[in-house]
């Protein structure tokens, strides 16, 4: 196969947070801002890559000349995701998609008086995991916020979901990964794990597509 140099690939790139709504004014979400998924989406567009970006709510600017798709809720991401993945060579699932969603979402805001004590919650649907289940030949990448027993949490998740790699970071009271501050993460795929401690999301995500790019080009030269 002729592949030009350097070569051109297709990423998709999930960023922010779900929201899933209780009524038109409360919702189930996260403190998740989209930092890292919008700045790999930039460097990959500035590399000459085409780009669809799926961003949640997010107060962050989109990167330039990249197509930005927003969505609300996990459902609303998965149609975006099932319309986009056969186009793509690669996806970076950088969103926090919330695991469950309200039973019920009424329609009319919810009166004090008559606030309910207890919200039903149904599961959402695991979308990277669906993805892997029909990976074929594709690159897959997956992060992990975990608050405990990282590296067994973020293992089972790139075993389950037929990831290439998975970022790996925790949260605890001293340390939140949200926002523009450094970050420290573990990279663990099959065979290794690298730390890299207190390092710059745009480091990061520099890192972060150098191996997307190198594992897009293997299994090019493959097929």
């Amino acid at each position: 196969m002729k592949t030009r140099f350097p070569p051109r690939y297709k990423f998709l790139i999930t960023a922010g947070p779900t929201r899933e709504y209780i009524d038109p004014v409360r919702f189930i979400s996260n403190a998740a801002t989209g930092t890292i998924g919008y700045l790999i989406a930039g460097q990959a567009r500035e590399k000459g890559h085409e780009v669809i970006l799926l961003s949640g709510p997010t107060n962050t600017k989109p990167p330039r000349a990249v197509k930005t798709v927003y969505f609300e809720s996990a459902l609303e991401l998965k149609k975006m995701v099932d319309r986009y993945y056969k186009w793509a060579d690669c996806v970076i699932s950088t969103g926090a998609v919330s695991d469950f969603r309200p039973r019920i979402s009424f329609k009319q805001k919810i009166k004090k008086k008559k606030m309910i004590k207890n919200i039903a919650l149904v599961q959402n649907p695991d979308i990277l995991k669906l993805l892997g289940q029909r990976k074929k030949n594709k690159v897959l990448i997956g992060f992990a916020l975990e608050t405990n027993n990282l590296l067994a949490n973020a293992r089972r998740k790139l075993k389950e979901k037929r990831l290439d790699f998975i970022v790996a970071n925790r949260l605890s009271n001293r340390y939140s990964p949200f926002g523009d501050q450094n970050l420290s993460v573990v990279i663990i795929d099959k065979t290794k794990k690298d730390k890299f401690p207190m390092i710059k999301k745009a480091k990061l995500a520099r890192i972060i597509l150098d191996r997307a790019e190198k594992l897009c080009y293997s299994l090019k030269r493959k097929i």
